[in-house]
């Protein structure tokens, strides 16, 4: 089967997507994450949280939510409806680790969570961390020239 052909299969086969609806859910469960990670950091900051500590705090509930929504395959029915709405960053991310890592358990605590956890998410944190380094030495060599 030539690759034109097996392309049209696979458009024939495939299920029509209602952009429309998908946007919609998106946008709005989306939304809804935002906003809970908003209240989230409204209750830290109510509790005389500071502001970085309450962030941090934010971040830590909203992996573990993921994290446990992830692990009771909550977050894939979520992510179903929500299409990209699920890729606010952090809860996409802390998906991205826990996902794998559920898939290979069977395999045994090294070789399969610990080994698979950042199969996903490994090359997010190395190219994160290269390009915070490319863009701090940048800032640094501005600085320092007078800019």
């Amino acid at each position: 089967m030539e690759k034109k052909e097996y392309l049209n299969l696979v458009k024939k086969i495939s299920p029509k997507a209602n952009i429309k609806k998908t946007f919609l859910c998106s946008f709005f469960i989306g939304g809804l994450i935002c906003a809970f990670g908003e209240a989230l950091r409204q209750f830290f900051l109510y509790f005389r949280f500071e502001e970085e500590d309450a962030g941090a705090m934010v971040s830590f509930v909203l992996i573990i939510i993921t994290a446990i929504l992830t692990g009771f395959g909550i977050f894939r029915k979520i992510a179903n409806i929500a299409g990209a709405g699920t890729f606010v960053p952090i809860t996409g991310f802390a998906n991205a680790v826990v996902s794998p890592a559920l898939e290979f358990k069977t395999e045994g605590f090294i070789l399969g969570v610990a080994a698979k956890m950042f199969v996903i998410a490994g090359p997010v944190i190395v190219y994160g961390i290269f390009a915070s380094i490319v863009y701090g030495a940048i800032f640094y060599f501005v600085k320092l020239i007078g800019g």
